[in-house]
C-alpha cells in the first residue's frame, strides 16, 4: 500500500517543481521589460521639443519688413512648420518655403531659433501665423501680425471746390482710409472760427470740427474761403485735403467819403471798397462819361483786401479846375453792377498868397533894404506854387484846409498899414489943437 502511494506521487511532485520554475523565470522577464519600458518612456519624454517662449505678437506698417521667431528646445528629428492660421496655407517646412508667396521666407540658428519673414508685408498678410512642431499630438502657438496703413482721401467720396449763394447751404465731405481707422477734423485754412447752425438756429463758433461730413448752413461772405480736412489715425503720416468755399453774392461798394475837398496844384485820391463774388469788373468814370484810366493825369489802382474786397482808388494829379466834378465807381460781375459817385470840389490851400494893399514908400520907410529884399523872397516863394500836397493815408480828404492860413511873408504889409492909419488918425487931431490955441 504503502509503496504504491510513494510511487504514484513521485511523477506528479516533480511537475509541480517544474511548473513554478517556469513561472517564476517568466514573472521575472516581464518585471525586466516593464523597467526597460519605463526608463525609455522616461527618458524620450525628458527630451521632447518644447517651445522656449511664446511667439511675440508684430504690428507693423505697411511696405516694411516683419519677422516672426520661435523658439524650440530638444527639437531632435522633428520637424518645424509655419501656417497662416485663418487660411490654413502652409508658409514653410523646416528650411523649405511651401507657399508660392515670393515675399515669404525662413531662417534658423542651431536648430533653436526658427524665423519666418514676410518683406514688404502687404494689408492680406494681416492674421495669425502659427509655428508646429510634428510631435504626435502636434504643438503649435501663435503670433498675430497687424498691418498698420497712413491714413488716405477716397477721391470719389471726397469733395472738391465748391459754389454757393450767399444765404444757401453748402455740404463737404471727406472720406478717408486707413488702419487702425482714420479720424477727420476740418478747420479754416486762415485761422478763422468755423461757424456750425443747428436747425433750431442755434449758432456755435469752434476752431474745429470732428467728423467726415461738414455742413455749413446759411453760409455768409465771411465764410469764405480754405477749409482743410485733416485725417489721422496714429500712422505718420497725417494727411490734408484743401477744399475752397466760394460764396457768391452781387457786388457791393462802400465809399468812405462822398465828398472830397483839395487844393488847386495838390494831388488828390478818391477811393471806394468793393465786395462781389465772382470778382468784379471795377473802373472809374468822370462826370462826363470819360472813362479814367492810369496816364501821367490819373494813377488808377486796384488792391486785393480779402478774397471777396477789393479797395479801388484814383490819384488825380496837379489838380486842376476841369478836374473838378463827379467821378463814379462801378463794379460789375455775373450777378449784378453797382455804382458809386464821389463829388471833387476845390477849396483854398496854403498854395495861394493873400496880398493887402499897401505903399511902397512907407514899406520902405519902415523896412531897410535887406528886410525888402527878405520880404520879396518870401512874396515870390509863396506867389508860386511850389508847395504840392500828396496823398495822406487812405480814405483822408483835405477838406480841413482853410483860408485862415496866412502866408508869413504878408505880415510886415500889415503893419505898415498900422502904423499909417494911426498916423492919419492923430494928424487931424494935432492941427485943431494949434488953430485953438
Amino acid at each position: 500500500m504503502m509503496g504504491y502511494i510513494t510511487a504514484s506521487a513521485l511523477p506528479g511532485a516533480s511537475l509541480t517543481a517544474a511548473t513554478t520554475a517556469a513561472t517564476a523565470k517568466t514573472s521575472s522577464t516581464h518585471f525586466v521589460l516593464l523597467l526597460l519600458t519605463a526608463s525609455i518612456l522616461q527618458f524620450g519624454a525628458a527630451y521632447q521639443p518644447e517651445f522656449a517662449e511664446p511667439i511675440v505678437n508684430l504690428t507693423v506698417p505697411l511696405g516694411r519688413d516683419a519677422i516672426f521667431r520661435c523658439l524650440v528646445h530638444h527639437l531632435g528629428g522633428y520637424r518645424v512648420g509655419w501656417v497662416k492660421a485663418d487660411t490654413k496655407a502652409i508658409q514653410a517646412i523646416h528650411d523649405h518655403v511651401i507657399t508660392h508667396n515670393p515675399r515669404v521666407s525662413v531662417s534658423h540658428n542651431d536648430h533653436t531659433t526658427w524665423n519666418l519673414h514676410i518683406h514688404n508685408v502687404q494689408e492680406e498678410d494681416r492674421g495669425q501665423y502659427m509655428c508646429q512642431i510634428n510631435t504626435d499630438p502636434m504643438k503649435s502657438q501663435l503670433g498675430f501680425l497687424d498691418v498698420v496703413v497712413p491714413p488716405d482721401f477716397i477721391a470719389e467720396e471726397t469733395s472738391g471746390d465748391v459754389m454757393v449763394p450767399e444765404g444757401g447751404m453748402v455740404k463737404l465731405t471727406c472720406r478717408a482710409r486707413g488702419h487702425p481707422e482714420a479720424h477727420v477734423q476740418w478747420r479754416r485754412e486762415d485761422g478763422g472760427d468755423i461757424i456750425v447752425r443747428e436747425p433750431s438756429g442755434h449758432r456755435t463758433r469752434v476752431t474745429s470740427y470732428q467728423g467726415e461730413v461738414l455742413r455749413l448752413m446759411k453760409v455768409t461772405r465771411s465764410e469764405m474761403g480754405a477749409y482743410m480736412c485733416i485725417a489721422s489715425n496714429g500712422v505718420p503720416p497725417t494727411v490734408s485735403k484743401r477744399i475752397i468755399v466760394n460764396v457768391h453774392f452781387h457786388p457791393v461798394i462802400q465809399v468812405p467819403n462822398q465828398l472830397v475837398g483839395a487844393p488847386l496844384g495838390t494831388d488828390v485820391t478818391l477811393e471806394c471798397i468793393v465786395e462781389a463774388s465772382p470778382k468784379s469788373i471795377n473802373y472809374w468814370v468822370k462826370g462826363t462819361g470819360e472813362m479814367v484810366i492810369s496816364s501821367a493825369k490819373y494813377d488808377v489802382q486796384v488792391a486785393a483786401k480779402s478774397l471777396f474786397e477789393v479797395q479801388m482808388t484814383v490819384t488825380v494829379r496837379n489838380l486842376e479846375k476841369d478836374d473838378m466834378g463827379s467821378y463814379r465807381c462801378i463794379a460789375k460781375n455775373s450777378l449784378g453792377e453797382v455804382e458809386s459817385n464821389i463829388r471833387l470840389y476845390e477849396i483854398p490851400g496854403p498854395t495861394r498868397a493873400y496880398n493887402l494893399p499897401f505903399d511902397e514908400e512907407d514899406y520902405g520907410e519902415q523896412f531897410g533894404s535887406a528886410e525888402r529884399e527878405q520880404d520879396e523872397d518870401f512874396s515870390n516863394s509863396v506867389g508860386r506854387p511850389s508847395l504840392h500836397m500828396t496823398p495822406g493815408p487812405p480814405r483822408a480828404t483835405y477838406d480841413t484846409l482853410s483860408e485862415s492860413h496866412v502866408p508869413y511873408g504878408t505880415v510886415p504889409s500889415c503893419v505898415a498899414i498900422i502904423v499909417a492909419t494911426a498916423a492919419a488918425m492923430i494928424l487931424p487931431l494935432f492941427t485943431l489943437v494949434l488953430f485953438t490955441i
